[in-house]
């Protein structure tokens, strides 16, 4: 007779037993996840802050960005920790919290997949209205409905999951917590979950890879009825970006989840989501920036102002320890009035910062009235 119970924890396998292969495998992820989190983040700040990024596409590719952190924060991150604490117990709300945010931010992923492919569809098809079509409004509702596709569309799996009765031993098979080895460890039945699952993802890949298909298709074609090579050459880079992302994450995911059979899922789906959750993550942010103008001088301005603001800060710290002449002179150069009265105000009281500003005034109106006249 078998033991039913409601198990309160669970035993990860992980992906080996080998101390010399855990050690490669830890290493690999660590510098893996430590990009991957370099470049989303900085892909995410740039679209923040630099006024130029700021149309649809660098907002879908904000949130995208976002997805991609996430994800791997969520699988990666934790099976980093247990890999060095040796620790592969995780407890059942923990599991049942990670599948959902796997599931979540997976599923929502390629909606918004697809709807960054009807975005360049917009731009290189309809170029004269796609102000028009691609507003701020829209852009935020495809934000919105890729995010409450991915929960709509994981929600039932979910409750259906977590209502299943469990048998001893209670180790799943992985080293995340994934439905299919979760599936095999129940004693509940499960077919009906197996097929809702299934449909489920039949769903979300197919229906999403066909729109991806047609758009892109449709681009490639008016791509090429472009009379000058100029305008293909700008926009092929664009395309072909978004179709390597598309290839990475569409491959992996049919692969490891368009089977019937649950068994079948768990045999060979192990290196396939760890190639997944790692290895995509880490190019989507190389493959956008080095194709993409536009991130690449956007991502040079900050440097060099971050850089600039560096040397700004121990110039200036030089010279308050020197005199305050030189400092004087230092700001007539290189700074605003404002940050003049800020940075002097210590050192001269109010008398002498009221002639300064005056010369400061002075000076500029002379400078102006030249540049005029000339």
């Amino acid at each position: 007779m078998k033991n039913h119970s409601m198990q309160t924890q669970f035993i990860l396998l992980g992906l080996t037993d080998n101390p010399k292969l855990q050690v490669v495998i830890f290493l690999f992820l660590f510098f893996a996840d430590i990009l991957s989190v370099t470049g989303n983040l900085t892909i995410i700040i740039l679209t923040l802050l630099d006024p130029h990024l700021k149309t649809p596409m660098y907002c879908f590719l904000q949130n995208f960005s976002f997805l991609e952190l996430s994800f791997t924060t969520v699988c990666i991150s934790r099976f980093l920790v247990s890999l060095v604490n040796k620790g592969r117990t995780i407890s059942y709300r923990s599991c049942m919290t990670q599948l959902f945010l796997l599931y979540l931010f997976g599923v929502t992923e390629f909606y918004l997949l697809a709807a960054m492919s009807y975005d360049r569809y917009v731009a290189i098809c309809k170029p004269l209205h796609y102000t028009t079509i691609m507003s701020n409004r829209v852009c935020y509702q495809l934000v919105l409905s890729s995010w409450g596709s991915g929960f709509l569309i994981i929600f039932p799996v979910i409750i259906l999951v977590v209502k299943l009765e469990f048998c001893a031993p209670n180790v799943i098979d992985h080293f995340i917590c994934d439905c299919s080895p979760i599936l095999l460890m129940s004693c509940s039945e499960t077919h009906f979950i197996e097929l809702t699952y299934f449909f489920f993802a039949v769903v979300t890949l197919m229906v999403t890879l066909m729109l991806v298909v047609l758009s892109y298709g449709y681009n490639v074609q008016t791509i090429c009825k472009f009379p000058s090579a100029q305008q293909k050459t700008k926009a092929f880079p664009t395309c072909s970006s978004h179709m390597i992302v598309v290839s990475i994450s569409y491959g992996s995911c049919i692969f490891m989840y368009i089977k019937l059979s649950a068994n079948d899922r768990v045999t060979l789906s192990k290196g396939i989501a760890l190639l997944n959750m790692s290895v995509a993550p880490l190019l989507n942010p190389f493959i956008y920036t080095l194709r993409n103008q536009q991130v690449k001088h956007a991502f040079k301005e900050m440097v060099q102002k971050v850089l600039f603001a560096s040397n700004h800060e121990k110039i200036l710290k030089s010279m308050k320890e020197k005199n305050a002449f030189f400092l004087l002179a230092y700001f007539v150069c290189h700074s605003t009035r404002s940050q003049v009265i800020l940075a002097i105000s210590d050192r001269l009281g109010p008398p002498s910062m009221l002639l300064f500003l005056a010369r400061n005034l002075i000076l500029q109106t002379l400078i102006n009235a030249r540049n005029a006249k000339f």
